[in-house]
């Protein structure tokens, strides 16, 4: 299959390298949309005015369209800087309840500032000019109309951006856009590397630490492996149990060796954070993994609950290769295809262990050990 640098592929890729800048970036596009489809509203309702009581309105949709683009930055950029701290360091622990309401407090707040500042600076300075000299005044009465005509707008609009935020964050970078435009309606075929990480010995850690607390274990755990996701390109596809399964189109997972480097990145990030694991449950994350290549289909399935679903062998066949890891005394097993696309590199050790039978398979495997003898940035 050919290969081609797609949408989804583009988007994750500048998500992984600039994370705050594309947050940025994406809530600063919504307001400035958001904005111009208000003056444009509004432009055209004053043309509807001007017509049917030949009363012209002289402001410009120039000087609208600039307001617009100015309040879209400058809200973009202040919501998009407070949403990406507090989720990051703040609110990420936090009941869904005080999360939303602590972020509408911040919304309404920067939402007073904004409107002062249209009042008193860019509607003095730029509209209410023009307005007197068509003998137009602003009072206190149409003020007070404005104000609540923009409070009820964008009240509205933060709950549809924040709605799209939430789907972004369920399907991940570049997935939206690709979904409204039906690309996973109907099954296509993609070049992709599978990761599945299991917990060991989660039997034995489940029952010293009793369900809820094996729960937040587990909850803690993820949330670590998710903080290395971004700088190795990796995407999860699904959480099942105490197992993640994490993805990469195959163009991304084999540059820079990023699907093998990943897992030994999930175990530094255990091991900075042992501190807190040692304290809160006394036991320090050790995960094993399998990973194989190869292409499988996508299609967008469910109806009321739709997800992007991957069907193939090669989701199978990591799965398997990843429960024969204890039998072989290994932490981190691929597959030989997948270790060939990959290609060597001077800190990764590897031991082949020949063609293997895997569990429900006919065809033996060949399949690999995998270890990595340096520290790996992240």
């Amino acid at each position: 299959m050919a290969k081609k640098f797609e949408y989804t592929t583009l988007a994750h890729r500048y998500t992984a390298r600039y994370p705050l800048l594309t947050y940025l970036g994406t809530q600063t596009n919504f307001w400035i949309v958001a904005n111009i489809l208000l003056v444009t509203i509004t432009h055209l309702q004053a043309r509807v005015i001007t017509h049917a009581f030949h009363n012209p309105i002289a402001v410009k949709f120039s000087t609208l369209l600039l307001i617009a683009i100015v309040l879209g930055v400058v809200y973009g950029v202040i919501l998009g800087l407070t949403g990406y701290y507090l989720d990051r360091n703040v609110v990420r622990k936090q009941a869904l309840g005080k999360v939303i309401l602590f972020k509408t407090l911040i919304s309404l707040s920067v939402q007073v500032l904004i409107l002062i500042l249209l009042r008193y600076v860019l509607i003095e300075f730029l509209i209410s000019p023009s307005l007197r000299a068509n003998g137009i005044v602003l009072n206190d009465q149409s003020w007070k109309a404005l104000f609540t005509l923009l409070v009820v707008y964008y009240f509205f609009m933060t709950a549809v951006i924040n709605f799209i935020n939430q789907i972004n964050r369920k399907y991940g970078p570049g997935i939206l856009v690709p979904l409204l435009l039906g690309k996973y309606r109907e099954p296509r075929e993609e070049d992709r590397i599978f990761m599945f990480m299991d917990l060991k010995s989660s039997t034995t850690t489940a029952e010293a630490l009793g369900h809820l607390k094996y729960s937040a274990f587990i909850r803690d755990c993820f949330a670590d492996i998710n903080d290395v996701l971004y700088p190795f390109y990796a995407q999860v596809y699904q959480y099942v149990g105490d197992e993640i399964v994490v993805t990469w189109p195959e163009s991304e997972g084999i540059r820079n060796h990023c699907c093998i480097a990943f897992f030994f990145a999930c175990k530094e990030q255990f091991q900075d954070r042992s501190q807190h694991y040692l304290e809160a449950y006394g036991v320090l994350p050790d995960f094993k993994a399998g990973a194989h290549a190869g292409t499988v289909t996508a299609v967008e399935i469910g109806d009321v609950k739709r997800d992007i679903a991957y069907h193939g062998d090669t989701l199978n066949t990591a799965a398997r290769i990843q429960g024969i890891c204890n039998t072989y005394g290994k932490s981190f097993l691929v597959s030989k295809r997948l270790l060939d696309k990959v290609g060597p590199h001077p800190y990764m050790k590897t031991e082949d262990l020949g063609l293997l039978s895997l569990k429900g398979k006919t065809i033996k495997v060949a399949v690999a050990s995998v270890e990595w003898v340096e520290a790996i940035a992240v």
